[in-house]
């Protein structure tokens, strides 16, 4: 065969090469030279007219031509899915210079933060923070807590009852204390705390709740004392209102601590001047506490010549209101975003 066939297929390749903008050119090509009926493809038709000394060399000269055409197109095509993909970048870029659209995270609740607030101040004296029931037996809500059936001062605690007079929603997260010094054995000393919810009878007023969130304490080991429990007061409520607040105990009355003692703060409002949030007195009550009782100690099996120990309740509501600055304890259960903005501006300032 001529080799000015192979020159003119050569040198219409090489224009055509040059004369390539894009993917689609390029497949093109492919189908003109290498295609069913390809430049190239035609060669190998035509070796059937060669003498048998030629044919060696005529397939050479079709495979350099194939090869040559093959390197080519993959050089080409990946110059040119480069360019197709840096172009789309830079057509598809986000302009991060404009302002985003503001995702609204909320807030924690207002509840929930003053409790973790109060469970890291004693996890960090070594306390545990124990769960337990809310639905709960009449002997470990009253009467394990040195309040028998028929005593008055059930009136006071007086709650919802689920099957007959032994189940009923706990008036107070004490139940907790009682299974916990069980499970002691009136042998192990105990540190804990149990927040949650209780359910009480009650009106519900800007002050009152029939559902409330209590949060009750019980540290159980030997030679403990009131000053024991006056070193905690301390420590939880300067870490929660300031360094500048001072606590006091007044003689009180329950049924499951003896002595037992109110605890006051210092008005986080007017700090001790006298203003209508602590009726002009400059003290807040805050804490029902004292020295576990010996009947309590006695019949979870602890020994009350061995063990003694104090404990104390507060409602997580009443910290809150007084934290926050809020008068009305129905704000905590309504569905009005605007209190929950409030706190969440707070919290970023």
């Amino acid at each position: 065969m001529d080799n000015k066939k192979f020159d003119a297929i050569k040198e219409a390749l090489e224009k055509d090469l040059v004369d390539v903008q894009d993917i689609k050119e390029l497949n093109e090509l492919k189908v003109k030279y290498l295609g069913k009926k390809g430049l190239i493809t035609e060669l190998n038709s035509e070796i059937k007219n060669i003498p048998n000394e030629d044919k060696k060399d005529f397939g050479l000269k079709v495979n350099e031509l194939r090869n040559q055409f093959n390197e080519y197109y993959e050089m080409q095509k990946e110059k040119l899915d480069l360019e197709e993909l840096n172009k789309r970048l830079e057509n598809e870029t986000i302009d991060i210079s404009l302002p985003a659209t503001r995702i609204n995270l909320g807030a924690p609740n207002i509840l929930e933060k003053l409790i973790e607030e109060v469970e890291e101040v004693f996890l960090s004296m070594g306390y545990d923070v124990v769960d337990g029931p809310e639905i709960e037996e009449d002997k470990y809500n009253f009467e394990m807590l040195n309040i028998p059936k028929g005593h008055p001062a059930r009136d006071a605690q007086d709650t919802f009852y689920v099957e007959g007079e032994e189940i009923l929603l706990r008036s107070q997260t004490s139940p907790v204390q009682v299974r916990t010094m069980l499970k002691g054995e009136g042998k192990v000393p105990i540190r804990m705390i149990c927040p949650g919810k209780t359910y009480r009878r009650d009106d519900d007023d800007a002050s009152h709740s029939h559902q409330f969130m209590q949060i009750e304490g019980l540290l159980v080991d030997k030679d403990i004392s009131l000053s024991h429990l006056k070193g905690t007061m301390d420590v939880l409520f300067k870490r929660l209102f300031g360094n500048n607040v001072e606590t006091r105990f007044r003689p009180s009355y329950y049924q499951f601590t003896e002595p037992s003692v109110e605890v006051d703060i210092t008005c986080v409002n007017c700090h001790g001047k006298g203003c209508n949030v602590c009726k002009n007195t400059g003290w807040v009550t805050v804490v029902g506490a004292g020295v576990v009782h010996p009947n309590v100690l006695r019949m979870s099996g602890y020994d009350p010549n061995v063990w003694s120990g104090f404990a104390f309740g507060f409602g997580a509501e009443r910290l809150a209101m007084l934290k926050y600055d809020i008068n009305d304890i129905r704000t905590f259960y309504n569905a009005d975003l605007r209190e929950t903005n409030t706190f969440d501006r707070e919290d970023e300032e």
